[in-house]
């Protein structure tokens, strides 16, 4: 994958994870915490891709000054590693990487097998669209060992290598390749493909069974070579299915590798790096007592054949594009932070829907107290308190929207907000029988700031008058408003008697028109001369009877207030004036 599309995945990951953070109901200093984590991993991985893209092409030193195929490159390539390398690739130094190209595929050697995921590692990181083409050689000839312990160890190295690979997300097919040296000089490639019991013969382009291969011979010493090959072939690979093959299917292996696409096996007239009492000899003397005493040929400098017969046989996706795998992850990361935004909103939502129910059910299921000393009253104003709570946080949801905490289409608070108002419409405040500490408030209100003399008809500047006075009344609900008229002495009892009443019948008309209370929660009173506070016989005392009393009065049962709905507002007079 290429260096920009790494960082656009982790950046989008940490957008993501951002996203996550705002969602989840989480305390401010962690979502504070976790961003700044999220933002610090995102910088620092940004610099590290870049750091490593950096590293993989200064690693990748190709030997002769040569260039790697364009990106369009449709072949295999592959890399080789294992015996044979110099026959392969000629003497170039170990630390420089050799390229050979053919018209079949693309060579590439690694000198060591603990370089191998670094060379796979830098040939993606500047050719990306190979991921699909990638593949692995593995050179094993039993005429360079002379330690079977050595040859395992190198084969548990290469699968360990291999899988690290493949933990990268790289395939990597793997193609198994031996070479033996036969008197007969060069020969075809004998291959046994995943599955195969016996091999194919795969020579000038053409395949066919050993037995074909076999038949085909017109040539008695033709007949002889290929019967020779055959007893040949037949030791190699019972040699390579005893001492190598199982070092790849050994499941109590740590790092098992994958098997091998094909295993091939072809004959050369000269093995480069042959050593004397090597594997190969060895196993000729155990299991037919003899002994090959034949010296190698001079020419041991000659190359060693490339198995472009074989690469065919190794899947390749040549449509393999880095965007599509990128797309890929972003879409499997998009799912999985989908995934966790549901579910931490149908479990926001059902805890929502599981807290309002209970403390509905349990308002519900206290008693209703009729007085403030009763037991249970407590609970019961506590448990309304709870259910404004709930009032309000649904009111604001419904008026403004859900969080995303309990949205994407998850949101069921909207059913539970008619139930909830009408529980707390529903909700009436207990009374508290009076004592003889506490007396009614009375407010006193001079008549002529109200009337003209001798009138009830209430002057046009008296509304000020009537509302200031008022701000000192707190009323209560249920509770009685005693409005009572009073007169001086001057003029007759019974005039002025009547004269108390209109006064007082007027302003509770006011009273009623404005606050739309009830008739109910009224009581007029009119007095006359009948209950002074000050003297009469001086002009002072009687301006001080000429007076309008208002009081509250604790009287259970002697007002009811219209039931407020959701959408009536409360009376005017309890809205705008504070009794």
């Amino acid at each position: 994958m290429t260096l920009k599309l790494t960082r656009v995945l982790w950046v989008w990951a940490g957008t993501l994870v951002l996203v996550l953070l705002a969602v989840l109901p989480l305390a401010i200093w962690i979502r504070a915490v976790a961003t700044l984590a999220v933002v610090g991993v995102v910088v620092l991985t940004w610099n590290r891709a870049g750091r490593r893209a950096a590293r993989s092409c200064e690693s990748l030193v190709l030997a002769d000054n040569l260039s790697l195929p364009p990106a369009a490159y449709p072949e295999p390539v592959v890399l080789v590693c294992g015996d044979g390398l110099m026959g392969l690739f000629g003497a170039i130094p170990t630390e420089l990487l050799a390229l050979r190209t053919t018209a079949q595929g693309c060579y590439v050697r690694v000198p060591d097998l603990e370089r191998l995921p670094v060379v796979a590692s830098s040939l993606l990181a500047q050719r990306p669209e190979w991921g699909g083409q990638l593949c692995v050689m593995f050179v094993v000839n039993p005429g360079v060992h002379t330690d079977a312990a050595v040859l395992a160890g190198q084969l548990r190295a290469f699968c360990h290598q291999t899988a690290l690979i493949r933990q990268r997300g790289i395939v990597l097919p793997q193609l198994m390749v031996s070479y033996l040296q036969a008197s007969s000089g060069e020969g075809p490639w004998f291959c046994w493909q995943a599955g195969e019991p016996d091999p194919s013969v795969r020579e000038s382009g053409a395949c066919v069974s050993l037995v074909d291969w076999q038949r085909y011979a017109t040539e008695s010493a033709t007949q002889t070579a290929r019967l020779h090959a055959c007893v040949q072939l037949n030791s190699a690979a019972a040699w390579l299915g005893e001492r190598v093959l199982p070092h790849f299917a050994t499941p109590e292996a740590r790092n098992p590798a994958s098997p091998a696409v094909a295993c091939a096996i072809t004959l050369v007239p000269a093995l480069p790096q042959t050593v004397a009492g090597n594997l190969w000899q060895q196993w000729l003397r155990d299991k037919v007592a003899l002994v090959d005493t034949r010296q190698a040929p001079i020419e041991a400098d000659t190359p060693l054949p490339f198995p472009d017969a074989l690469l065919h046989l190794l899947p390749i996706d040549a449509r393999y594009s880095p965007a599509r795998r990128a797309s890929v992850i972003a879409l499997w990361l998009f799912a999985v932070a989908g995934i966790i935004a549901l579910a931490n909103s149908a479990w926001q939502n059902n805890l929502l829907v599981r807290q309002v129910n209970d403390d509905l059910r349990r308002y519900t299921s206290m008693p209703e107290s009729r007085h403030r000393d009763q037991p249970g009253f407590a609970q019961r104003e506590e448990a309304m308190a709870v259910l404004r709570e709930h009032a309000t946080r649904l009111d604001s949801y419904y008026r403004h929207g859900e969080p995303l905490a309990l949205g994407l289409g998850l949101y069921h608070g909207g059913h539970l907000r008619a139930p909830l108002l009408a529980a707390i419409a529903g909700h009436r405040q207990p009374f508290t029988a009076p004592t003889s500490a506490k007396a009614p408030t009375t407010v006193r209100l001079d008549s002529l700031s109200l009337f003209g003399s001798g009138s009830a008809q209430l002057k046009p500047e008296s509304t000020k008058v009537l509302i200031n006075a008022l701000v000192d009344i707190k009323a209560q609900p249920g509770w009685l408003i005693v409005i009572a008229g009073h007169t001086d002495a001057t003029g007759s009892a019974e005039q002025n008697l009547q004269l108390s009443r209109a006064r007082a019948a007027a302003v509770h008309e006011w009273m009623q028109r404005m606050g739309d209370i009830p008739g109910s929660c009224f009581a007029v009173q009119g007095f006359g001369a009948s209950q002074p506070i000050a003297s009469n016989d001086t002009e002072a005392g009687r301006a001080a009877n000429r007076r309008v009393e208002i009081r509250l009065v604790p009287e259970v049962g002697a007002c009811v207030l219209p039931s407020a709905g959701p959408d009536r507002q409360p009376p005017v007079a309890l809205r705008g004036i504070r009794f």
